[in-house]
């Protein structure tokens, strides 16, 4: 029977994804695990392999188009398989879909209060419906964008900011219109990437929902300047990298998450949920968005090995060729700003994590020191903590073995 090629879901909060390109035409021969699509969420552009040997067929979804998961978009057929007949039905999200009660209807006792009958019958995600929630916009007043005039969590947020209603706007007074802001400060202004502004909506609920804390410490990096520059020939021999200074600060984290196993937890439900792995992301700048890529199982990895993964996510995200295994499963998250100049900073949490480590730059300063003034590199960290998982006192005992370890590398590494 016919295959149906998909809208993937590659993450649990994602809704809509953006099709970015086919990479095979319709009426072409396909064959399994070849790439068939490039699908732009909030982290990546994800390459999408074929499922099975087949014939593309019955496109629906064109360059650009933003799709609800789960929706179908064409079609893979094997010889004497032909596109199956369009329903009237709206295609499926392929995600639990709330659907305000119709008027006619009875509802059950236990049931919370129907919407207004003005959005009866209107199909809006969980997702969507929180958002109304917290932000105070009236689902009623909100058309929604996704197939049968589903209600999705973007047109919650662009109620939220404030977007126009999409009733017909009021007559305005006849006077010369002022050209839009964009136009005055050039034409990237004002616009946002998916990538963009679903990363925008992640911070916000982080910053809003997550009980943050910071503790911070000064790091004097002689002996770390000294270990890195004492590997740096033998590494570019074995493993064909250059070590970074972010490469010895995973290794360090890493080795003190599996000290202190709660802060690699994060929260889950109203539990604090442990995990066997260390998985440390970090933070990368690309064009107009900041993505997590993850170097997994970090703690059992050599330094050469660590440079060297960090290296290949580095060129895939700046190349916009993440794949879902780079960008999955993180338990801990590195921003490093001392490339910058950025002197100290504090991050926000990316949920369900229980911290986050921002990096400043190694600068020499004027510090004293066994009753004598010295010249030194010092580096600033702040610790960025989720006080429902790890208090102000593991958060601290956390920090002060990471720095231990980066006053004295050659102990661990």
């Amino acid at each position: 029977m016919p295959t149906s090629v998909v809208m993937p879901a590659l993450e649990m909060a994602q809704e809509t994804g953006k099709l970015v390109s086919w990479k095979k035409k319709e009426g072409e021969q396909v064959k399994k695990g070849e790439i068939l699509l490039e699908v732009e969420t909030d982290k990546a552009v994800v390459e999408i392999e074929a499922a099975i040997d087949g014939v593309l067929a019955g496109v629906t979804a064109k360059v650009d188009d933003v799709v609800p998961v789960g929706q179908v978009i064409a079609w893979l057929l094997k010889a004497g398989e032909s596109v199956p007949a369009a329903s009237g039905a709206p295609q499926q999200t392929g995600r639990k879909m709330d659907s305000a009660p119709a008027a006619a209807v009875a509802a059950p006792v236990a049931e919370a209060a129907p919407e207004p009958a003005s959005v009866a019958g209107a199909k809006i995600s969980p997702k969507a419906r929180r958002l109304a929630r917290e932000h105070g916009v009236d689902i009623a007043r909100v058309k929604g964008s996704g197939p049968g005039g589903e209600i999705l969590a973007d047109d919650i947020m662009k109620a939220a900011a404030g977007a126009p209603a999409p009733a017909a706007p009021a007559p305005v007074a006849a006077r010369p219109a002022s050209p839009p802001v964009a136009a005055q400060l050039g034409s990237d202004t004002g616009v946002v990437s998916s990538i963009g502004r679903i990363m925008a909506e992640r911070t916000t609920q982080s910053w809003t929902q997550v009980p943050q804390f910071y503790v911070t410490r000064a790091v004097d990096a002689t002996n770390m300047n000294a270990s890195r520059a004492r590997r740096v020939p033998e590494i570019e021999r074995s493993h064909s990298v250059k070590v970074t200074h972010t490469d010895i600060l995973v290794a360090a984290v890493a080795r003190s998450l599996r000290q202190f196993p709660r802060m690699n937890g994060s929260w889950n439900n109203g539990a604090i949920a442990m995990h066997a792995e260390v998985n440390v992301a970090l933070a990368m700048a690309v064009e107009n968005a900041v993505v997590t890529a993850v170097i997994k199982n970090a703690d059992k990895l050599a330094l050469g090995d660590i440079a060297k993964a960090r290296k290949e996510l580095t060129e895939r995200a700046r190349a916009n060729r993440l794949t879902p295994a780079d960008i999955q499963g993180a338990t801990f998250t590195i921003s490093n700003l001392g490339m910058m100049e950025v002197d100290a900073f504090t991050a926000i949490i990316v949920p369900p994590q229980a911290g986050i480590l921002a990096v400043g730059a190694i600068k020499d300063q004027v510090v004293a020191s066994g009753g004598f003034i010295g010249i030194k590199p010092m580096m600033n960290l702040t610790l960025t903590s989720d006080h429902r998982v790890i208090d102000g006192a593991r958060a601290a005992e956390f920090l002060n073995d990471v720095v231990a370890g980066l006053t004295d590398p050659d102990k661990w590494l």
